[in-house]
Formats: structure tokens, C-alpha cells, sequence
């Protein structure tokens, strides 16, 4: 697997456009500025994300992508990373704001604001894949094209450094801190937890895991698996945390084993926590250490 094969598998890519940002609301928090922003992702599509900006900060702050969690919750997602519902452990983004960083928090094509359907439906995603198959392209290009468009907001924000952006995220958000940082090279450091599961032992009935829509990439196989796209994040540093009783975790340790010597200039850092699928307060402190370490040193 190469960086032109990853592009030749996510087929034809999105068509960026002028963003056209607008602040749709500021509200005042305490330690940061909450504001809900909207965008253009392509000349007929906007979307809704916050931005959280620190109070106290420096001129140029570090600024970290914060994507939600799957959990087949179409109804929460950029909420739940902000804290306004949800599981209050995967508040990550309030969480980091108030440790100083920008943060940054969007939906992903099928949830909340951009779920279309009346109800939390599979439907929508599904619908979102399909339509795009058959015509050549991919969920996952969609996906990580939306990523880098959020990342290119961030760099019309004056208050945002654009040497230092991070990423993070949980479950569905753990994935996609894996493949983002090769399709973006502006990601400098990435964080996924409690999603480390590769292609190969996934397509075991008795996996008891399934291979999710947006990584529905035909033929990728031929090329490689996930450990190949973690060789492609070298030269960002990436920490991959899971937990122990996790069965989305299983294959981290091999994952690790056959990536890690393709580091160089980043850092390639694997923990192992006790538990299942979440995303614990030590954990936590453990993942912002990291972005700490490579964002603000």
C-alpha cells in the first residue's frame, strides 16, 4: 500500500468549494467562547460544527479535530463531544477547550444536523454508501474529504495555529483518527481510541464485528490491510487506545507490531487499557498528555 493506491481506492473525490463560514451563535461558557458555525462542504451541501475557544490562549493556539463516536446514534454526535448531551466521558471537546486547545466539533454525513430522516435511522448511512458505490465512489471518501474541508475552516480562523492541529477521537471517531491524518497531512498528531480491528479477521462470521459503512472500500484488500495505513501516517504521531475486553480493540497489538518500525519521525505509541468499549477519565488524561506532548512542546 502506497499513498496512490489510498487515493485510487477512495475514488473520485468531493468537489471543494468557498466555505462561506458563518457564526450562527456565541455563547459564553465559563473558561472558552462556544460558537456554532456553519460552512460549505461542496457547492450544494453545508454544514454545522462548533468551534470552543479557550478564554486564555495564546495568539496561536493549537486546535484539535474532535470527531463523535458511531454507536448508531444518528440523533448525537457533535453535541455529545461538546457536552450538551450524551455520555458525559465522551465530552472530549469541551474537555481539551478547557485544557487550553481549540476545539473543533462537526457532524459526520448521517448524524445529527446531517441526518435527513425524522428518526435515528441506519437507513440515511446506508443510503449515503450505496448511492455513491454505484457510481465509483467511496463512504470513506466522502468521509475524510469532509475532515480535511473542517480542517481547512480551521485555518481561516486567525486565533488557530496551523502548524499545530491534532485529531481525536472515539469508536467511529477511532477509526477515523487513523485514516484522516494520511489523507490530511496537515494532522500533525492523532489520537484513536477503542477502535483498532482490521479487514482480514473481520470478515470472520465469528468476529462478532462487522466491517462499518464508511470503510466499505472495494478492493482494498489486494493493497493491504489497517496496519498498511498506519505505516501511511508516518510522519504524524499516532496514539492508539484500547481496552482490554474491547472486541472493536482485538487486532491493536498486531496492528502495532507491524507498523511501528515505519515511524521515524513521529511516534507510534500503543496502551492497553482494562475494560471494554469506552473512553475513561484515565484514559482521557493519558490521550490529551499525548496531543500535549507533540501539539504544544
Amino acid at each position: 500500500m502506497n499513498q496512490d493506491n489510498f487515493f485510487n481506492l477512495l475514488g473520485p473525490l468531493t468537489n471543494k468549494c468557498d466555505l462561506k463560514p458563518k457564526v450562527l451563535e456565541s455563547l459564553d461558557c465559563g473558561e472558552y467562547i462556544q460558537e456554532k458555525i456553519e460552512y460549505s462542504v461542496e457547492p450544494q451541501e453545508r454544514i454545522k460544527a462548533y468551534i470552543l475557544l479557550p478564554k486564555k490562549r495564546k495568539p496561536k493556539t493549537p486546535a484539535v479535530y474532535c470527531h463523535h463516536q458511531h454507536s448508531s446514534n444518528y440523533n448525537r454526535a457533535k453535541s455529545e463531544i461538546i457536552g450538551l448531551k450524551g455520555d458525559p466521558d465522551l465530552a472530549y471537546a469541551k474537555e481539551l477547550a478547557e485544557n487550553g486547545f481549540i476545539t473543533f466539533a462537526p457532524d459526520a454525513i448521517a448524524f445529527e444536523d446531517r441526518n435527513w430522516h425524522s428518526e435515528s435511522w441506519w437507513g440515511v448511512e446506508y443510503f449515503e454508501l450505496a448511492t455513491r458505490l454505484v457510481k465509483g465512489e467511496t463512504l470513506l471518501g466522502k468521509v475524510l474529504s469532509d475532515v480535511s474541508v473542517g480542517i481547512d475552516y480551521l485555518m481561516t480562523r486567525h486565533e488557530v495555529d496551523g502548524e499545530n492541529i491534532g485529531f481525536i477521537g472515539h469508536s467511529y471517531g477511532g477509526r477515523m483518527a487513523i485514516w484522516s491524518p494520511v489523507f490530511d497531512e496537515r494532522i500533525k498528531v492523532s489520537v484513536s481510541n477503542c477502535y483498532c480491528i482490521n479487514y482480514k479477521n473481520s470478515l470472520l462470521k465469528s468476529s462478532g464485528t462487522r466491517i462499518p459503512m464508511e470503510l466499505c472500500v472495494p478492493g482494498i484488500l489486494k493493497y493491504g490491510d489497517i496496519e498498511d495505513i498506519v505505516k501511511l501516517i508516518e510522519p504524524c504521531s499516532l496514539y492508539i487506545s484500547v481496552a482490554e475486553d474491547d472486541k472493536w480493540s482485538r487486532d491493536a497489538k498486531e496492528i502495532y507490531d507491524y507498523a511501528k518500525n515505519s515511524f521515524v519521525k513521529g511516534e507510534l505509541k500503543l496502551k492497553i487499557w482494562p475494560g471494554g468499549h469506552g473512553f475513561s477519565k484515565e484514559m482521557r488524561k493519558e490521550a490529551y498528555s499525548f496531543l500535549n506532548n507533540h501539539l504544544c512542546a
